[in-house]
């Protein structure tokens, strides 16, 4: 296989794998696919959307970390958080994913 070039500062790198840190957990990933489908969101809203029975104050938990970490952005309005993407670029990850021979590995690489 050629070996291919990193075209990545090592600061860019790092920022990857914060990003990635980040993102990399199933309810995050579950908020990413809720806001792909309809922007902006409540709590309650990304609530109802996510497989999960994840209680609403955990949700809000990831919810922070994903803004403090710029991947989401939110305005109040009324008694109501609307959560919305900062770059919808970061939905490319799904994409990028489903294209990787590992995703389509049905092997357990635990065992």
């Amino acid at each position: 296989m050629p070996k291919t070039k990193n075209h990545l500062s090592s600061e860019q790198v790092i920022r990857v794998a914060e990003i990635l840190k980040t993102i990399g957990h199933t309810v995050r990933l579950q908020i990413l696919e809720a806001l792909q489908e309809k922007e902006p969101l409540t709590v309650s809203e990304i609530q109802e959307r996510i497989e999960s029975d994840t209680e609403q104050s955990l949700l809000s938990h990831h919810l922070i970390k994903l803004k403090d970490r710029g991947i989401l952005k939110c305005e109040k309005q009324g008694m109501n958080v609307l959560y919305r993407l900062e770059d919808r670029n970061i939905l490319k990850i799904f994409e990028c994913m489903q294209s990787c021979s590992l995703f389509n590995n049905n092997k357990d690489s635990r065992a």
